[in-house]
């Protein structure tokens, strides 16, 4: 009889000895997705380019040729410390009888070149971003991540629009673009320094399935809210994957995704009809990227 106590009392111990590891083990696993994730970039060198530097390499430049520079820049890791730590966004939200709990990671602004300092917010066309979120294992938001990144901004700017022109895709006029919504945010540095979540200041270059609905037009647009929280720019399909103008801008979205404590990635939940509705309220994206032939 004491040796059977003693069998059963040696087994509980053994098993509640394996239930913690495990739950410490699942908890460890937890921990390292939920706290700060991190742009994957090497540091910035100290004689990288500033952003106005950066401006004055590429101005002459024709598109396909500033465009390289650009990726050379962000690859060789110059890109604004601030941009480095990824913000979490956090949601609940029931498909039929189940509730799906969320965190996803993006970055706090959009993609720049050159320092805390002195920076260059640069609107890209989709193909280099493409490339760059390839690269880094990112991908590009959604419309419905848009509306759900300007909700969660602890820093709303307004739309700061200039008159069209065929300037506008200049890099004189881009670089003016930026200067006006550098002293917005300056204004709010005291209550929000470099690095909070910032939103409203340019219209996103998204995915969506209007991707593959004109192949002679290829970049997809939406956002630019006001104040208000309604975007000035509807989705919009019209210009070919060679545009980008002084309002786009490129905000990448870490792949990997927290759902009820499990890893996936937002790619393969977009292609499952069922959990797509999570990150797209246009259904199904089957190609949730821009094709880089």
């Amino acid at each position: 009889m004491i040796r059977k106590f003693r069998i059963q009392f040696n087994l509980t111990i053994i098993l509640r000895f394996f239930i913690k590891a495990s739950l410490i083990l699942l908890l460890s696993g937890v921990s390292k997705i939920l706290h700060a994730q991190t742009l994957p970039l090497s540091p910035r060198n100290n004689d990288a380019l500033p952003g106005s530097a950066v401006k004055v390499q590429i101005e002459n430049l024709s598109v396909e040729n500033r465009e390289k520079e650009i990726f050379k820049e962000i690859m060789n890791g110059n890109v604004p410390e601030f941009l480095r730590e990824l913000i979490p966004i956090s949601f609940s939200k029931a498909l039929g009888d189940s509730m799906y709990n969320v965190t996803y990671y993006v970055l706090p602004d959009y993609l720049a070149v050159g320092s805390d300092r002195d920076y260059f917010l640069m609107p890209l066309t989709p193909v280099l971003a493409q490339r760059i979120a390839d690269s880094l294992k990112f991908i590009l938001p959604t419309k419905q991540m848009v509306d759900q990144i300007w909700s969660n901004a602890s820093v709303k700017l307004s739309p700061s629009p200039i008159p069209p022109s065929p300037q506008m895709t200049s890099i004189p006029v881009l670089w003016n673009h930026n200067i006006t919504v550098k002293a917005q945010r300056t204004e709010k540095l005291p209550e929000e320094p470099l690095g909070a979540l910032v939103a409203g200041h340019k219209k996103d270059v998204i995915i969506s399935n209007r991707i593959y609905s004109n192949p002679s037009r290829r970049v997809v647009i939406y956002g630019w809210h006001y104040l208000s929280g309604d975007p000035i720019q509807p989705v919009y399909a019209g210009h070919g994957e060679l545009y980008a103008d002084y309002s786009h801008g490129i905000r990448l979205i870490q792949d990997s995704v927290l759902i009820n404590n499990k890893t996936y990635r937002i790619s393969e939940i977009l292609a499952n009809p069922e959990l797509a509705p999570l990150f797209s309220d246009e259904g199904v994206i089957g190609k949730p990227y821009y094709p880089l032939e």
